[in-house]
């Protein structure tokens, strides 16, 4: 059974999200005058990415792992959606503009990061990374081998990274795309997952044997019902959050149209340019 006071507090964890905060720390505060001369410590995205090492600490260290890694589906999807919509988000929120520009604006990484910006490219890297671990034979596979759960874990927060990358930008150079063209990228990752959700909710067998022969945490909620439960918590986590995106998207342009500022834009993640001229939007 599960034991719901334990927590993860293995050193490659712990000393991990240890290690993520001081470098932050580090380059925010004593490297800043370097980085970004004149710049103020930025609190708001410092806050934001501290809480990413929360939220990530709650999806893979707390009691929810164990009950997602050896009894319930279902639980090991809320962990996903964690670390797709929670933990990948703040992460692009709490980047400063001048912390990502050492990177964004080397000319020799141009053509690359064009490419890999791109929101084509970003949405095959995430649909297909979520669509390859979900095979039955890799999935459960990384439900018995402690290392290859970390990999998985780690490879769905960063393709999650990708994801977000076309809507919640951090960089000037490679600017969040324009209000429509997030619009239909939504729609079009949404549809694109569909298969996905179709494999697990309509399979006629239990798909993972882990969660097939685990014991019963809940009476009368077998094997298929949970692998049913993760599914539509897939599925409806994803449209529910990408409906919300929508709905903001829709409602900034909108505004934005009224006032004769259609072809502006301005990211979540540098609402004041972030020292930086705003740049024009791309559709």
């Amino acid at each position: 059974m599960i034991d719901w006071r334990h927590w993860h507090n293995e050193p490659h964890l712990i000393g991990g999200l240890i290690l993520f905060g001081w470098f932050y720390a580090i380059v925010t505060g004593p490297l800043r005058a370097s980085l970004a001369p004149g710049q103020p410590y930025p609190r708001a995205h410092a806050l934001r990415f501290y809480a990413v090492l929360v939220a990530f600490y709650l999806a893979v260290g707390s009691p929810l792992d164990q009950a997602g890694e050896r009894f319930l589906l279902s639980a090991h999807m809320i962990q996903h959606q964690l670390l797709i919509y929670v933990s990948a988000v703040l992460f692009l929120l709490g980047l400063p503009v001048w912390l990502v520009q050492p990177i964004t604006r080397q000319a020799f990484l141009r053509p690359a990061l064009r490419l890999l910006t791109h929101p084509v490219i970003c949405g095959l890297v995430y649909a297909i990374t979520l669509s390859v671990w979900h095979a039955p034979a890799l999935y459960d596979l990384a439900l018995r081998d402690k290392n290859i759960h970390i990999i998985e874990h780690l490879m769905f927060f960063g393709a999650a990274l990708f994801y977000w990358w076309p809507i919640l930008s951090p960089s000037p150079e490679y600017p969040p795309r324009g209000y429509a063209s997030q619009i239909l990228y939504l729609l079009a990752v949404t549809i694109g997952m569909t298969p996905l959700f179709a494999f697990i909710a309509f399979s006629e067998n239990v798909l993972y044997p882990t969660y097939e022969y685990a014991p019963r945490l809940f009476e009368k909620f077998g094997p298929m019902e949970d692998q049913l439960l993760g599914a539509a918590i897939m599925k409806l986590g994803s449209i529910g959050v990408s409906l919300l995106v929508i709905a903001i998207a829709f409602y900034r342009w909108s505004r934005r149209t009224e006032n004769g500022e259609g072809r502006a834009f301005t990211s979540p993640a540098y609402p004041n340019g972030g020292g930086e001229s705003v740049p024009t939007a791309r559709t």
